[in-house]
């Protein structure tokens, strides 16, 4: 007896390979020309990242406690073991790695989710090899992801769950087999479970996939071989029940995180360092508050510029993802793929209601914040514009006059046209730099400038001196100084359960003495060290004035070093 040949894989094994190591290239030769030119760091958040995951380690009071509360925390576990190395942490190349595998991961499953969302049962046909690479190339090549990738931030992490979640559904809704439908939606749930560890969008996904996975299971029936036609399968109970348990387990394990750690289930969401408190304390304009159509269309905006940078390829880009869509939802396959657009409803319910702003720079109030959040739609993108292009080809293709000609070479057309497109729009974003790198930059610098000469000073200190600091907005100035944070006293070293104030705390009882638990002081204007000091008639050494920051104060404790010899220093720096 012969045996039997493997049925046809959707993809071949050579495409994965040369796939992989094209986006590692990317990834890597970006990563090194931002790093060159000292960029990884930027972004405010992506050096608040790099020091929560180190301050687990490196505290006063190590532990999983040092996580916080309000960011999600696997990217921080994951950034934990790049940054134990001095020199990875201070210049922020640790951070960068989990998200530098996230893109290539991201990449791969951009290929897969076409393969598995509009191939043919697993075999191979030209619609489905030709929208899988040109749904690749139009993720990988996007000059604000290839940015995003090289710094600690998120995105591009949170992408790849989110993008692998949606293959395995993918793979679920079409699969035949029962064993492969049940395997295929645990595999869904355990990148779920990732995704809900990363960013809050996850939750919301979580809960979009389930009701999909209901939908899809009531609907399918028994296989039943007819000569005709073969019907699909219906999982397990057991596997749907293990895919809800997977997609709630880790909202779950947070609420119960923060329901014990801080006696509020909720402090990620309404706490003193919630995306909320901030809004108040600092009375940002958010121009769509409250206007769910509003938010809706800032949120569109901001992914439009991800992807263009001048309105008609804006535009342009929209216009094709929205004709891609209906071409999927009207059609057979490709429905799945639809998924792809549930960060647009949750967004526009986060901007308008939940305390999350974004600015455009061609709308009131005509600034950069929160860009980034457009590129959860570079997905639906990815695989929307491909399609709507090939449609208008093959429509072209039908009129008498092309079709004999031209039908052939139809996916040859289609292919060529994302090129074209990806080229002309891509290619001015490099020009004018990813909008994403611009926010960086525009936020950033006046940080920046207040950061690197608090490091300065920083550096003059003795080294065995123990500070006192609010690490809240400048944790930069001690990484680039390269100051270990168990040298610092800071707003993490109590105990977090102690609410509103852990009267036994470090923290608190340095608050209240600070000449007898640090050698320093620095404070910020109107932050609880620089309270403390003034209360206390602490000794200004050095003042230290920058555009657009809060005054920085270095006030003498119970050192005598050489600082304090220097006269009161006021330096001004102007941003550009």
């Amino acid at each position: 007896m012969k045996p039997q040949k493997a049925p046809p894989k959707a993809y071949s094994e050579i495409e994965i390979v040369r796939l992989v190591w094209l986006a590692i290239f990317v990834s890597v030769f970006s990563f090194l020309f931002y790093y060159r030119h000292e960029d990884v760091l930027l972004y405010g958040d992506a050096v608040a990242h790099i020091n929560i995951a180190r301050r687990v380690f490196d505290s006063k009071t190590p532990g999983l406690l040092q996580l916080g509360t309000v960011w999600l925390p696997l990217p921080h576990l994951l950034i934990v073991p790049f940054i134990v190395s001095k020199q990875m942490w201070q210049s922020g190349s640790g951070g960068s790695i989990p998200s530098m595998a996230g893109f290539v991961f991201g990449v791969l499953g951009m290929f897969r989710l076409v393969r598995a969302a509009i191939g043919r049962d697993g075999e191979v046909d030209g619609a489905a090899k030709v929208g899988a690479w040109a749904s690749a190339l139009v993720y990988g090549a996007n000059p604000n992801l290839i940015y995003m990738q090289a710094t600690a931030m998120g995105e591009s992490l949170y992408l790849a769950f989110f993008i692998w979640a949606v293959v395995y559904f993918a793979e679920f809704a079409r699969q035949a087999d029962e064993d492969k439908a049940s395997r295929s939606l645990t595999k869904c749930g355990l990148c779920l479970f990732a995704a809900c560890l990363t960013r809050y969008d996850g939750w919301f996904l979580a809960v979009v996939l389930v009701v999909g996975a209901v939908v899809v299971r009531s609907h399918r029936r028994k296989v039943r071989e007819d000569g005709a036609h073969r019907l699909l399968v219906q999982p397990s109970r057991k596997a749907l029940v293990k895919f809800v348990f997977l997609a709630a387990a880790a909202p779950a394990l947070w609420l119960a995180y923060n329901a014990l750690v801080y006696r509020n289930p909720l402090e990620f969401a309404n706490g003193p360092y919630s995306a909320k408190a901030i809004e108040q304390k600092t009375a940002t304009v958010n121009p769509a508050k409250g206007n769910l159509l509003a938010a809706g269309s800032y949120f569109l905006k901001a992914a439009e510029l991800n992807v263009g940078e001048a309105n008609w390829q804006e535009r342009l880009w929209l216009a094709l993802a929205l004709l891609g869509s209906l071409v999927a939802g009207f059609g057979v396959r490709g429905r799945v793929a639809l998924l792809l657009w549930a960060p647009l409803p949750f967004y526009a319910l986060s901007v308008a209601y939940g305390s999350v702003p974004i600015f455009v720079p061609t709308w009131w109030p005509f600034s950069h914040y929160n860009l980034r959040y457009g590129l959860q739609l570079l997905p639906a993108f990815a695989v929307f514009v491909p399609l709507g292009i090939a449609f208008i080809v093959q429509s072209a293709t039908k009129f008498p006059r092309l079709e004999a000609s031209w039908s052939s070479w139809a996916h040859v057309v289609a292919m060529v046209s994302v090129l074209v497109l990806v080229a002309t729009s891509y290619g001015a974003i490099w020009r004018a730099d990813p909008v994403c790198y611009r926010e960086a930059a525009i936020n950033m610098h006046g940080r920046a400038a207040l950061d690197g000469q608090l490091a300065g000073w920083l550096k003059s200190l003795p080294t065995d001196s123990t500070l006192l600091m609010y690490l809240g907005e400048h944790v930069g100035a001690l990484e680039r100084a390269g100051i270990p944070l168990q040298r610092v006293i800071n707003e993490g070293n109590h105990r977090a359960w102690r609410q509103p104030v852990d009267p036994e705390g470090l923290w608190e009882r340095a608050l209240k003495d600070p000449a007898n638990y640090a050698d320093y002081a620095i404070g910020f204007d109107g932050d609880p060290v620089w309270r403390a000091a003034e209360e206390r008639h602490l000794k200004a050494l050095v003042e230290i004035h920058t555009t657009g920051q809060p005054p920085a104060t270095i006030f003498q404790g119970r050192t005598q070093g050489r600082t304090q010899e220097r006269a009161p220093v006021r330096g001004h720096e102007q941003t550009r």
